[in-house]
This record gives structure tokens, C-alpha cells and sequence, in this order.
């Protein structure tokens, strides 16, 4: 877990009770859920077993603990779980080094937020080596903390990652706002107390208390995250 916690003053813009903003990073802010899948599928191809289509919505957003263990399971591939889990990141790692598109909207939103000085967090299900490969093109400027899959003992849909998150920020994790893409992470950060932002990827997210649903990222700016701390539940 990497961080650079701004000075005092700045974690709370004036008047607003928002402390901090904490993102998810796979199909949140970079379009890479596809790219798992497709490094899933050339990998099980290579040991000689067809991925069904419908299994996405299964392993999508999840630990690779889980999403690799349910692929071994429902192929019945002789590979262990640590042996996939090095092909599936070497693989991953391959081809975000080819291209990595960011979402519609992502840009802008970490721009402005870095420009009002708002504490923010990248909180990911993926190892420390991926996160710090998108990093490069996210920008590692526009985040006080960094904290990857790997570095916590329980991964989403755990709560442990925002809480790890919130209080490497020095913040209340009731007063952070989670922007995720799936219900594994929406999960995870329901689960630690904070205010979720849903824009679904792959799998369809409902709307319920404290947990906003958009279509993209183009929909939530700073006034937006703000205003989710004044609703009243």
C-alpha cells in the first residue's frame, strides 16, 4: 500500500462534509473488465478448455482468488490456483501494456478532483504489479493512496480495502464517497459505511440506500459527490 497523505487542511473542502473520494479501478476508471476475460479465455484455451460466455458475470469484479478457483472448478483444469493466478497477471499485464483506454469521463473527473484538493484513493481487487502498470496511465499525481488486492487480508466483496483505504486517508469512512463498477466492489464498500456511485460495467446494479446508479462517468463530478453527503436516508 503506497501513500502520500495531503497535509490537514486539505481534507475536507470548505463547508462540505465530503472527506475523501475513494475509486475502484478495473472498468471504473480504466476499460479493462473485457481484458480479463479475454486474458482468462486464451489462458484456459491454452490448457485446452472453452470458457462458457456466461461465466463473465461470475468471475467479473471479483479477487482473483475466486474468479481463477471458479474457473479451475467449473473446467476441471489440471492447474493449481497459484500457477493460474501467475499466467492470468503475466497475461494481464501483456496486453494493458498494449493499449489501456480510459473510461468516458475518468480524465476529467481525477483533474478536478486533484484540482480542489480532494484526498483521493485508488482501491482495487488487483495485485500491486497491475495496479502500478495503470498507474502510469491513470497518473500517480492524482492519488494520496494506492491500495491493491494483494496488501489486505480479505479483498473485496470484503470491507477491508476502503476501510484500509479511509484510514490510511485519516477520514470516516462514512464520509467517503465509492465510485465502483461492480457488485463485488458495491459490496465492499457498502459494507465499510460508505456512500456508493455505481457505474455497471458488465452486470446490471440496482439502485438502494446509499448507493446512486449512472450510466457513466461523465454523470458524477465534484457538486455530485458532494451532494450524495446530504441526502437524507
Amino acid at each position: 500500500m503506497t501513500s502520500t497523505v495531503p497535509a490537514l487542511g486539505t481534507r475536507t473542502a470548505e463547508g462540505s462534509a465530503l472527506q475523501a473520494v475513494l475509486l475502484d479501478m478495473d472498468g471504473t476508471l480504466v476499460d479493462t473488465e473485457g481484458f480479463w476475460w479475454d486474458v482468462e479465455t486464451e489462458v484456459f484455451a491454452s490448457l485446452g478448455h472453452t470458457l462458457d460466455d456466461s461465466w463473465r458475470h461470475v468471475v467479473v469484479g471479483g479477487p482473483m482468488t475466486r474468479s481463477a478457483g471458479f474457473l479451475i472448478e467449473a473446467t476441471g483444469a489440471d492447474i493449481t490456483l497459484a500457477e493460474l493466478s501467475v499466467l492470468l497477471n503475466d497475461g494481464f499485464e501483456q496486453r494493458i501494456g498494449r493499449d489501456l483506454p480510459l473510461m468516458p469521463g475518468a480524465a476529467r473527473l481525477l483533474a478536478e478532483l486533484s484540482a480542489h484538493e480532494i484526498p483521493t484513493a485508488l482501491v482495487s481487487a488487483s495485485h500491486r504489479c497491475i495496479i502500478d502498470r495503470v498507474l502510469k496511465s491513470l497518473g500517480p499525481q492524482h492519488f494520496a493512496l494506492t491500495v491493491a488486492g494483494d496488501e489486505v487480508p480479505r479483498t473485496k466483496p470484503h470491507p477491508d480495502p476502503y476501510l484500509a483505504a479511509a484510514a490510511g486517508l485519516g477520514v470516516d469512512p462514512a464520509r467517503c464517497a465509492v465510485v465502483e463498477d461492480t457488485a463485488t466492489g458495491v459490496a465492499a464498500a457498502e459494507a465499510a459505511g460508505c456512500h456508493v456511485v455505481a457505474v455497471p460495467s458488465v452486470a446490471p446494479i440496482t439502485p438502494a440506500v446509499r448507493r446512486t446508479v449512472v450510466a457513466s462517468l461523465e454523470e458524477v463530478d465534484l457538486t455530485f459527490l458532494r451532494g450524495l453527503m446530504t441526502q437524507m436516508h
